[in-house]
């Protein structure tokens, strides 16, 4: 500390970037300070730092004896903590991930001890060093913070082992849902509504779920012990009912659960297949060498979709890209809502058939190739829909949403079909066919990097910056963090050291973020770990990558 003291006090009123300075390691005593970057001036991302401290000197070491489950969300806890710890300092900031607990770098376990990675903007006025303001954050303010977040006696204990038994458990209900042929599990007494569409805080005054009896699984929690709910069964499961009554809220619970959730979020005993994806249409987006003819064949001039690029995909072609996308890539449960999609590519009713012939027609709709996607590769389905009774005829499971709460129709759909048969005809003309997955060029990835001075940086949620390229990845609705977004651009780093072609990226990104996947990072605070699904459908979309159909 005497050393970063000394350091500070000749900077006063120094130009900024004399600031560069003070990078290096300094020993506080009973912890260890590491400044890595130095912002280059007031404007620029702020500093990043980090801190270290034997577990010998917190009262933490019985967290190296529980589970992963249990240590992740202890780390999560001790960042929300340092976070709270130091909001009376506005300039120092950890990452947080809001109602989600992600596998975050802000606070990670090691063997000797606990680090902290977090950021700090250091003080200026104009351009000029307050090498005095500066000296009372980083010698002062900042180590309290730090001691308080890594010392048992200073922690909410009994608030922290809540916190990790509430992960731990949702990890364990999430490990059983296959082996009970489930897909997703909503616990009875949650609560779905969001306070608004931009606030992922539960609403109060929200209806607590409650499954329907036919529907009611029972699984078991190590902490919370028995839990009962909705349990979504493998196969089609389509969500109906009238408007605003909840059927796109329970989609939104479902696929957010795919995430570990806090205390108190409502969704804290909600899980999903942790590969489910939800995919929608996208106008505009481009399109790799991609095998679409499983969806779309015979286009006009004769246009292939057995090696389909393009830059400009249209809503359908969109779609149909995503879903041959996640295939490749291992997904195991797709999540559809009617609204997001394009109708011609969920489907094509009767009259439409009767008025444009079959020949003329280049999709073959997803109410055709659904049952085929079950039975032949073993995805299940859940949609949301509102507007075509035909999904009805290929539907497992119907649930209907009334006043916010889940009504089994299943055998009431069973009827209505009875009743009110289908005309329209099956316009899958050929089977479902599986292909081998595209290769990448990595060297194209090193390129992108190299013309772009190896920038790599996440714009929020909705773009990438990777080398010169800015990847729109805003339909990718499921990213919970801009900081996951962070770790996507740091796996296609590594992609890019591969030499030439990787024939199969998706499993090379599950590879490089199995174990301490971290320890092939940078020394930041803001990562959190993606899903290789994620990864994938991101590197879709930036519009110079490089794919190689291997049919």
């Amino acid at each position: 500390m005497d050393l970063l003291t000394a350091k500070l006090k000749k900077l006063e009123k120094q130009n900024y970037r004399a600031y560069q300075q003070i990078k290096g390691q300094y020993n506080f005593g009973d912890f260890d300070l590491f400044i890595d970057y130095v912002q280059s001036d007031p404007f620029a991302s702020a500093s990043r730092f980090r801190a270290f401290r034997a577990w010998s000197l917190t009262g933490l070491s019985w967290l190296r004896d529980e589970s992963p489950a249990y240590q992740l969300a202890a780390r999560d806890f001790i960042a929300r903590s340092f976070a709270e710890f130091a909001k009376q300092e506005s300039s120092v900031s950890i990452a947080l991930h809001g109602q989600t607990v992600l596998d975050s770098t802000a606070v990670l376990f090691t063997e000797d001890g606990i680090e902290l990675r977090f950021r700090v903007n250091l003080p200026a006025e104009g351009r000029d060093i307050l090498a005095k303001k500066a000296l009372n954050i980083l010698t002062f303010h900042l180590p309290k913070f730090i001691r308080r977040a890594t010392i048992e006696r200073e922690l909410d204990k009994e608030a922290l082992i809540k916190h990790c038994q509430t992960v731990e458990d949702q990890e364990s209900l999430r490990e059983q849902l296959a082996s009970h042929g489930l897909v997703a599990f909503v616990a009875n007494g949650s609560r779905l509504p969001r306070v608004a569409g931009n606030c992922d805080l539960p609403m109060k005054e929200a209806v607590e779920f409650q499954a329907p009896a036919s529907l009611q699984v029972t699984l078991h929690a190590p902490n919370r012990g028995f839990v009962s709910g909705l349990g979504i069964p493998k196969g089609i499961t389509l969500i109906v009912g009238g408007g605003f009554h909840g059927k796109s809220t329970l989609l939104s619970a479902i696929e957010r659960s795919i995430y570990n959730h806090i205390p108190g979020d409502g969704r804290e005993y909600s899980v999903t297949d942790i590969n489910a994806m939800k995919i929608r249409a996208e106008d505009g987006r481009c399109v790799h060498h991609l095998n679409l003819s499983n969806y779309i064949n015979h286009l006009p001039m004769g246009k292939e979709t057995a090696d389909f690029t393009t830059q400009d995909a249209s809503g359908s072609t969109s779609q149909a890209a995503w879903l041959q996308e996640s295939v490749e890539s291992g997904v195991s449960t797709l999540l559809i809502d009617e609204d997001t999609s394009a109708t011609n590519f969920m489907i094509r009713d009767e009259r439409m058939q009767a008025l444009v012939a079959k020949g003329d027609e280049p999709i073959t709709p997803l109410v055709d190739r659904i049952g085929q996607l079950r039975d032949e590769l073993d995805i299940s389905t859940i949609i949301v829909m509102g507007g075509s009774g035909d999904y009805l005829d290929v539907a497992d499971t119907v649930i209907q949403m009334h006043d916010y709460q889940a009504v089994d129709v299943t055998e009431k759909a069973k009827q209505v079909i009875a009743l009110h048969p289908t005309q329209r005809h099956n316009e899958s003309e050929s089977p479902l066919v599986t292909f081998p997955p595209r290769a990448l060029n990595c060297q194209a990835l090193m390129n992108i990097l190299t013309d772009g001075k190896f920038r790599v940086s996440a714009k929020g949620k909705e773009s990438l910056r990777f080398g010169k390229e800015f990847a729109d990845i805003s339909a990718l609705e499921q990213l919970e963090s801009s900081d996951e977004v962070n770790a996507i651009g740091w796996v296609w780093y590594q992609l890019a050291q591969m030499p030439g072609w990787c024939n199969n990226p998706a499993k090379a990104v599950t590879e490089l973020l199995q174990g301490a996947w971290f320890e092939k990072m940078p020394q930041h605070g803001d990562l959190a770990k993606p899903r290789p699904l994620d990864v994938m459908a991101a590197l879709n979309r930036m519009r110079k990558s490089q794919f190689r159909n291997n049919n």
